[in-house]
């Protein structure tokens, strides 16, 4: 496409998405998380019941959070799929635990925002619509052209387009790269995007497990730290997984100010996919280091039944809200 006749798509993109961002945010990411829950459910798969209760007070529900992929919405383009998604920056305060409240810049009223999902080889639209009251961009890990790289501000009230193909397979990870960009990425901007390999890889329960921390009083330290957003979620809310059956967790570290962070499971192993660039795991390990913004495909199925923590092997890290566990339920139940 050449550069007049993007600029002129952008245009009339943005008088459309002036005209929805008012009115229509919530019903798209409705229909979003519809698409996602279709298209991305496995028969052969057994998704053990959630308990109702896990929406937490702020509004974020990190169980939620874990198993939706937002495949876009998806359309055909010169015999060539095209995955269109909209994302809305905002501003809003969660209840990180009794003592503290958090102004969060986010996308689409979550952190983190929504995972994006592709198949190598698709065509990628990301309209993103600014009104967090500061300027933003969203810059993605993975391949694309010079002015697709998402390291111009867009102002508040503005719209940006960004497109480009889905490559390479892997997993990756996007975040606003306005600086100070780690002050917006400690702030909520990042999430994940993972592109699927062309063979597709074998039937599991897929989950996303994304490691933060928050800096509560501006000291370019971390005070507390999360999986998928909220401190000791699946501490209180333990993730249900089958027994005997595959799971596949992506891990992203997203923790600024700390250098690395280790992800640890008790009493199993499991196989490591290197960012995800490979059909086949490569080792196999329980503990996996990890520098921010590294991510790896984690693969493994419990024997036994109960709850089996999961956490940083940091413990200061941990205990400070980045631990949770997983619930084994026997095939009987």
């Amino acid at each position: 496409m050449s550069n007049q006749k993007r600029l002129e798509k952008s245009i009339l993109n943005r008088r459309q998405l002036l005209q929805w961002g008012l009115i229509a945010g919530a019903g798209v990411a409705a229909s979003s998380i519809a698409a996602t829950r279709l298209l991305g459910k496995r028969s052969s798969v057994i998704i053990p019941p959630v308990p109702s209760a896990s929406t937490d007070r702020s509004g974020m529900n990190p169980m939620s959070i874990l198993r939706d992929f937002d495949y876009g919405t998806v359309t055909q383009e010169n015999g060539r799929t095209v995955r269109e998604f909209r994302v809305e920056a905002q501003t809003s305060t969660i209840k990180l635990d009794n003592a503290h409240s958090f102004i969060t810049w986010n996308l689409n009223g979550r952190v983190p925002g929504p995972t994006f999902r592709a198949t190598e080889g698709d065509r990628i639209r990301v309209v993103f619509y600014n009104r967090a009251g500061h300027s933003h961009s969203l810059h993605f890990h993975g391949e694309h052209p010079a002015d697709m790289d998402g390291i111009k501000p867009v102002k508040n009230g503005s719209v940006m387009i960004y497109e480009f193909d889905a490559k390479p397979f892997g997993v990756h990870l996007y975040h606003c790269h306005v600086a100070p960009v780690t002050r917006h990425i400690g702030k909520g901007l990042y999430g994940m995007f993972i592109i699927d390999p062309p063979q597709p890889r074998p039937p599991a329960d897929e989950m996303v497990l994304i490691m933060a921390g928050y800096d509560v009083n501006d000291d370019q330290k971390n005070e507390l730290y999360a999986f998928n957003g909220l401190p000791h979620y699946y501490m209180k809310n333990p993730i249900p997984i089958q027994q005997d059956q595959l799971v596949r967790l992506y891990v992203l570290n997203m923790i600024e100010f700390d250098p690395v962070a280790t992800f640890h499971l008790h009493a199993n192993m499991f196989r490591v996919n290197q960012t995800g660039r490979s059909l086949t795991p490569s080792y196999e390990t329980d503990v996996i280091t990890m520098g921010t913004a590294e991510r790896h495909i984690l693969e493994f199925s419990y024997h036994n039944t109960g709850k089996f923590m999961f956490h940083p092997h940091q413990d200061n890290i941990a205990e400070a809200g980045c631990m949770g566990f997983f619930d084994v339920i026997g095939s009987k139940a």
